[in-house]
């Protein structure tokens, strides 16, 4: 076992705080602790698969520990891992045995975690080894990974009132290098116990867990995608000054200020529909290799959605989850799915949208429009000014007419906002169906 392995597992031994880092004297103890790996670690001891119940794991992001709840599950077809998020329970792959230990997939996204069973010291079950995600082009990211059998919570001083209220609330947020403003969606209570994300022009952050001693802010995120840390001190101005580390290569700054009105701009007014070219003269091809314009007569209805998105982006799976619930709902909607997939192998492209369909329980077409950068999509879809995020969807009448065109998804994680976007949707569907 590596250093950096055993210094998180000395991490999570010792504090277990979601987000957190470890103190100096932890950071000596993980040291020591590296050093002593052979002798207070036994890996013939441990079992073949990890025990069934609620874990701790941690990734060693470039940032520190980055925090966040496992459990292994008995299913029928055997152990299911289950990451956690706050409130969020994403189920991973089920557990299987390797030459060296265990790993589980974590779908829909080309991601993994690989690791060896060990036994602690103390007795407690743990595993050690990586996370890895494919990004294409023989590209992969890799964090250290550790996980404990153990749920038990860390100890987090009591919070007054006061301090709990001053962290939480919605905060103007501005990220070093970004040039539109976000929105901070933050709650803590009184234990410590910290959650919340960030509205952006482009998404939201998703859920985001962790805990606040009243003068700091610690969060993150792992879902199979995103790898998200984010920490931040209140000034004596009452302002949070923090940094963002994001997986493996990311690193920013971000600034806040308490804001009850703080806003972004509207959605559905960023990007422009140009049109220009015929639907017909427009065609992708399918996962079997089919190639459809996007005016094929099995595409036309009364209200159209033309949906530019990526398998790998967890965005555009929060609205996929929402598409199929309305594909059910509304019997004269298309939906029509756009992918940008990373690489430039297609056969891995299309194997991708094949296993997110199936994710997804998704039946409506999904086409594959390339690769995933931005400016590459523009080219593919010039049908829009550019394409600005994924997802993009596009609202369009049965004959051709677009009535608006939206950037972006905001998710469950981000309550009201994630609300008031689903009426907008559903309000612009039935005003399409309505002839209007």
């Amino acid at each position: 076992m590596g250093a950096s392995a055993a210094c998180l597992l000395m991490a999570l031994a010792l504090s277990g705080c979601e987000g957190g880092t470890p103190t100096a004297q932890e950071d000596t103890q993980a040291a020591a602790a590296a050093d002593t790996s052979a002798t207070s670690l036994a890996a013939a001891d441990a079992p073949d698969l990890p025990p069934a119940g609620s874990w701790r794991g941690s990734l060693l992001s470039p940032g520190g520990p980055l925090t966040f709840g496992v459990e292994f599950v008995e299913e029928e077809a055997g152990l299911r891992a289950v990451i956690l998020n706050g409130t969020e329970r994403r189920p991973a792959g089920l557990v299987t045995k390797t030459a060296t230990g265990v790993e589980f997939n974590i779908p829909p996204y080309q991601s993994r975690i690989v690791a060896t069973n060990e036994v602690t010291k103390s007795g407690t079950a743990s595993l050690v080894g990586a996370w890895e995600r494919d990004r294409g082009k023989g590209m992969a990211e890799v964090l250290p990974f550790a996980a404990i059998a153990d749920a038990t919570p860390p100890a987090i001083p009591q919070l007054s009132g006061e301090a709990a209220a001053a962290m939480s609330g919605r905060w103007a947020v501005t990220f070093k290098g970004d040039d539109d403003l976000s929105v901070g969606l933050f709650e803590v209570d009184r234990s410590g116990s910290a959650t919340g994300t960030f509205l952006t022009t482009l998404g939201d952050y998703r859920y985001l867990a962790g805990y606040s001693d009243g003068q700091s802010l610690h969060l993150a995120c792992f879902d199979g995608a995103h790898a998200f840390l984010f920490r931040a001190k209140m000034t004596d101005a009452g302002d949070l000054d923090g940094e963002f580390w994001s997986r493996d290569s990311y690193h920013t700054t971000w600034t806040a200020t308490k804001s009850k009105d703080a806003q972004l701009p509207d959605d559905f007014a960023l990007t422009e529909w140009v049109g220009g070219i015929p639907l017909a003269d427009v065609a992708f091809p399918d996962a079997d290799g089919n190639v459809h314009s996007l005016d094929d007569e099995a595409f036309q209805s009364k209200a159209r959605l033309l949906v530019i998105f990526g398998t790998w982006c967890p965005n555009c799976n929060d609205l996929t989850e929402y598409l199929v619930r309305l594909d059910a709902q509304y019997e004269a909607l298309s939906i029509v799915g756009i992918a940008f997939e990373m690489g430039d192998d297609p056969e891995v492209h299309a194997r991708a949208v094949r296993d997110y369909a199936a994710h997804h329980q998704a039946t409506y077409p999904i086409l594959i429009g390339g690769v995933s950068d931005k400016a590459e999509a523009s080219k593919a879809f010039p049908l829009v000014d550019r394409v600005r995020a994924y997802p993009t969807t596009v609202f369009m009448d049965e004959k051709g007419n677009v009535s608006a065109v939206h950037t972006g998804f905001s998710g469950p994680a981000t309550g009201e906002a994630h609300e008031s976007l689903k009426l907008r949707f559903e309000s612009e569907i039935e005003s399409l169906l309505a002839g209007d």
